[in-house]
């Protein structure tokens, strides 16, 4: 398991010989709150914002039932991503099963997260009889939202940081009384990766029209995949399966690259329904015709 360094000053070589020390806790009402919390927080609010404003339009779904969904999202998302990393590091909870619910003290675990949100998605389309891609198409804006900035709270806490490096971009960790060590940030890169993703599909499909439900959603998928794929490697605190050296998020990032370019190549080549935004427009269209022609009667 990683240590997280709390107090450690970071540093940027490329940038100078300057440090900076910003905290990684805040007192609020006489209580200690680390920032790392807020900074999810915010991710997930800025995240939120922006689905609302272009559900309706982009993919057909009202703004009061996306919300409705978000307030089941968001606890959902929180437990499996916290099941998903109490479960790889099952021997450090085991002699203490109240530690699993310390969640402040750090351990969530994004695929987790994913997955757990994943299986809600498909519940809560059936319920609403909404395709599952066209809510998909929308949550991958949030969810690049949500990980570009969620990354930063990584930063705060000195963690995720990657394997000692002397590359050009590397980060300077010095804690009191000890030499520096300079690491790959790797929690930077991925921040990076998930911003470029988000800018490239928003401009993308903001002068595009969608093929078909969860066109969208397939290309996260690839584009997430192949980024985790390549800095999970960088990293030290990684999870692994049993006592094998295979990380598991690597595993998962490259399996669920190739399957979605996969499925992305097929379903571009066959001819796919109208878009529930578009079946939704001609509803409430021809129910409009139908009461006018009743008030005309």
């Amino acid at each position: 398991m990683q240590t997280i360094l709390r107090d450690a000053l970071i540093s940027f070589p490329m940038f100078g010989d300057f440090t900076i020390n910003p905290p990684s806790t805040f007192v609020l009402f006489g209580r200690t709150f680390y920032l790392y919390g807020a900074v999810i927080a915010l991710g997930f609010l800025l995240a939120i914002l922006y689905c609302a404003h272009r559900s309706e339009k982009f993919v057909g779904i009202p703004s009061d039932d996306l919300y409705d969904f978000i307030l089941w999202l968001i606890p959902t998302v929180i437990i499996g991503a916290r099941l998903y990393y109490v479960i790889f590091r099952w021997n450090e909870y085991s002699g203490n099963l109240l530690d699993i619910f310390k969640v402040w003290e750090g351990g969530l675990a994004i695929y987790g997260g994913i997955l757990a949100g994943l299986v809600l998605v498909i519940f809560w389309c059936r319920k609403r009889s909404i395709p599952f891609g066209a809510l998909g198409d929308l949550s991958v804006f949030g969810l690049l939202i949500g990980q570009s900035i969620g990354r930063w709270g990584n930063f705060l806490n000195r963690e995720a940081f990657g394997r000692e490096t002397d590359v050009f971009c590397r980060m300077g960790l010095t804690e009191p009384g000890k030499n520096p060590i300079y690491v790959h940030p790797t929690f930077l890169y991925e921040s990076l990766w998930n911003l470029v993703g988000f800018l490239a599909l928003h401009f993308w499909f903001k002068s595009r029209k969608r093929r078909f439900d969860g066109e969208v959603m397939l290309i996260y998928v690839a584009w997430y995949g192949l980024g985790r794929f390549m800095i999970e490697g960088l990293r030290t605190d990684s999870l692994y399966l049993g006592g094998t050296g295979i990380r598991v998020s690597q595993l998962l990032a490259g399996v669920s690259c190739v399957l979605a370019l996969v499925l992305l190549a097929v379903y571009l080549r066959r001819k796919n329904p109208p878009l529930y935004v578009d079946q939704r427009a001609a509803r409430l269209a021809a129910e409009a015709e139908r009461e006018q022609t009743e008030e005309e009667a």
